[in-house]
């Protein structure tokens, strides 16, 4: 039982503490990055943003760019780790100069990763994308921001350009026009519309009711 405890304790041990210092090795993404951190390579994934996939030209390259220019290779960092993800990488606050993965959303090139926001300053981040948005910067520069990188996985394969991607939504099933979708051309509903990925296209086609908190996401109860 003893042992339990203490392997336990070993394995939790870097989330106890509030941040590690670790030396920055490489970019992966606008969101990844590989540190070395006590003699130990780690994979690192930003927590609370999600940067555009590197296939979602050019906003992917201009993510994995930025992120560079904050983290150079070499320079040191602090780690205040939150959790493990699924594939292994560590999940945490990235503390440069100023918070790292904050910095992302302030300049545009991430979106706020609404899912996993509980460990964050979920008001800071917040609204820091309103303000990125407010001044169209970087994934906000497309009325309502580009394909969200979480829709944008979810899409298969083949060509995934934004352009795509939209030709794509809107030669699918037909969308249901809000001004026209009830009797006396009353605005459709979240519900009517069914499909969380068809709501942002709605919105970025500037049906901006479909946002009621004003977050820049349309019908978050459809996801």
């Amino acid at each position: 039982m003893l042992s339990l405890v203490a392997l336990t304790v070993a394995v939790l041990a870097p989330f106890a503490q509030s941040a590690m210092a670790a030396t920055v090795l490489s970019i992966g993404d606008g969101d990844s990055i590989s540190v070395l951190e006590r003699g130990q390579k780690l994979k690192v994934r930003l927590a609370c943003i999600d940067a555009p996939e590197t296939a979602q030209n050019p906003y992917g390259m201009a993510s994995r760019n930025q992120l560079k220019a904050l983290l150079p290779v070499g320079s040191t960092v602090n780690l205040r780790f939150q959790a493990v993800d699924r594939y292994g990488r560590s999940v945490a606050e990235v503390i440069g100069k100023g918070t790292v993965n904050l910095a992302m959303v302030q300049s545009g090139k991430a979106f706020v990763y609404r899912q996993y926001l509980g460990r964050c300053d979920r008001q800071a981040y917040l609204a820091a994308e309103r303000q990125a948005q407010a001044q169209r910067l970087g994934v906000w520069a497309v009325p309502g921001g580009i394909t969200r990188p979480w829709d944008f996985r979810q899409g298969g394969a083949g060509d995934h350009s934004v352009g795509a991607l939209r030709s794509a939504a809107s030669s699918s099933a037909p969308v249901p026009r809000p001004q026209a979708a009830q009797p006396g051309g009353a605005k459709a509903t979240c519900k009517q519309i069914g499909s969380f990925a068809r709501a942002q296209e709605l919105l970025r086609q500037g049906h901006s009711y479909l946002d009621r908190n004003g977050d820049g996401v349309a019908c978050e109860g459809l996801r």
